[in-house]
Formats: structure tokens, sequence, C-alpha cells
């Protein structure tokens, strides 16, 4: 199933996602969202033909790739910190298991099912890349479970990490 607005905006949990740009194909999700989009917004796409890992690495095919906008109030220096916050919110999705290998990889059983990558300019894009059904090169783990809620799980957990992280850190 395609995770088109009609299907993701109502099973959404929090506020992150509410504005959901959608793409069966685009070069990467972090360019699909406008400067103007708001904190929480959200970009995703069935494919990508030019996304990026760390590192400059590919990532172009997984089950699940999207990115999303925070615009935090507090010092630019904080800001790497909102990779963490991410790869745990991940990580929680993921379940049972779940491993972060710092600063941006998931793992389970030692293998990487998902990545994170944050950019920062007036906000902190995160790029988040997660194998949901399979995985797109060898030795790589994948989720078994269903991409909505895979989404919708992070989403929530993002939410509620971001709140967290922001509210010890004011």
């Amino acid at each position: 199933m395609d995770l088109v607005p009609a299907v993701v905006l109502p099973a959404l949990r929090g506020s992150f996602g509410r504005e959901y740009h959608y793409a069966a194909v685009t070069e990467t999700t972090q360019r699909m969202l406008p400067a103007t989009a708001a904190h929480g917004a959200v970009a995703l796409a069935e494919r990508q033909t030019a996304g990026r890992g760390r590192l400059g690495r590919g990532w172009v095919d997984s089950g699940l790739m999207f990115s999303v906008v925070l615009r935090p109030d507090l010092p630019v220096a904080r800001w790497p910190e909102l990779t963490v916050v991410a790869a745990r919110a991940v990580a929680a999705a993921a379940g049972h298991g779940a491993t972060i290998k710092d600063p941006n990889d998931v793992l389970i059983d030692g293998r990487k099912v998902a990545g994170i990558l944050a950019e920062a300019s007036d906000r902190v894009v995160l790029g988040i890349g997660i194998n949901v059904g399979s995985a797109a090169w060898p030795g790589a783990g994948f989720l078994t479970r269903d991409r909505l809620q895979v989404l919708v799980d992070v989403l929530e957990r993002l939410e509620h990490g971001y709140g967290t992280w922001a509210a010890a850190s004011a």
C-alpha cells in the first residue's frame, strides 16, 4: 500500500506529520520540504533516486524513506543531539533487540535496519530510512511490520523524544 496522505493522516497519533508531503518517486525526501514547512512536517517517498546516508553513501531504496522538519528554539550547538533523539525513536519503534550504533544507525542482531541523516540550516531536517519488508543490500536487516504502523510509531516517538529533549535543554 502506498503511504499517500489519505492513508497516513487518519492514522497519526500526534502533531508530527500533519503537514505531509508525498511523492511516488523523488530525488530525495529532504528536497521535498519547502522552506516554509512547519515544525513536524514530513516528506515521504516510495522511492528515491538520489537519497544519501552519512558520509555521502547512497540510500535510494528502503521500505520507508521520509524526512522530518524540526525548528528548535535552542542554540545551534545543541542541534546535533537531534540525530540521537531520532535514533532512539527509530530503535524504540523497531522493537525488542534494537540497538543504536552511534551516532545514526539502528541495528537488530548486529544488522543495520535504519539510518538517520540530519542536515541543518535555519532548521533541522532529519532524513530517516528504515528497511521494512526487505533489505536493499546484502547483510542488512529489516523489520517485518506494516510500513504505516512503523511510520506512525516513529513519528509519535520522535515527537515525544523531541519534546523531552527541548524541555530538558531549556
